[in-house]
């Protein structure tokens, strides 16, 4: 029989995991993290996340993906350069923190990384990540507001709708 878990062992739990996608969102949107860490996920049903999941596979072809457990990254370079694709035509400060997150997490394992970059396969634009104090510092804030947005009690509020176009959430914060 399955034991509903003490409030220790809850997402939001100094213990718990937290991958690139909890950082992405919460700079997206606190209501949008929070929402995926308690289980309502509706990026099966979206076609622009299936888009980015084209793009992913299509582009970069020979690289592999560094599975940590709870994060994925889609490839290192020699050096320790963590590298993001995304498949959205504007860069944004969500994946920068993303990539900083998994500097964050290699880090912890013993490797000595030099930075990142996220690249932009539609607009052919990559944007660096520089790995420092100042990003290691940003990145453990970040895991901090994450486990306190997961760990709040209700839904955080929705942003403006003009700031929600896209996303996978919209119908459930927007819907009739």
């Amino acid at each position: 029989m399955n034991q509903p878990p003490s409030p220790d062992e809850g997402p939001g739990s100094d213990d718990a995991p937290l991958g690139g996608v909890h950082l992405k969102y919460l700079h997206h949107c606190p209501r949008q993290l929070w929402l995926y860490t308690h289980g309502y996920r509706p990026e099966q049903r979206s076609d622009l996340v299936a888009f980015g999941e084209v793009i992913d596979e299509t582009t970069f072809t020979r690289r592999r993906d560094i599975d940590l457990g709870e994060a994925k990254i889609d490839w290192v370079t020699a050096g320790a350069v963590i590298h993001e694709t995304k498949s959205s035509r504007a860069p944004a400060p969500a994946h920068a923190a993303q990539v900083r997150h998994y500097c964050l997490l290699l880090e912890r394992r013993g490797v000595a990384v030099r930075g990142g970059v996220v690249h932009y396969p539609l607009i052919r634009r990559t944007v660096d990540v520089p790995w420092n104090d100042e990003a290691r510092d940003q990145a453990r804030q970040d895991e901090a507001l994450a486990r306190s947005v997961i760990a709040a009690p209700t839904t955080p509020p929705r942003l403006p709708r003009r700031e929600c176009r896209g996303c996978s959430y919209l119908d459930y914060c927007w819907g009739d």
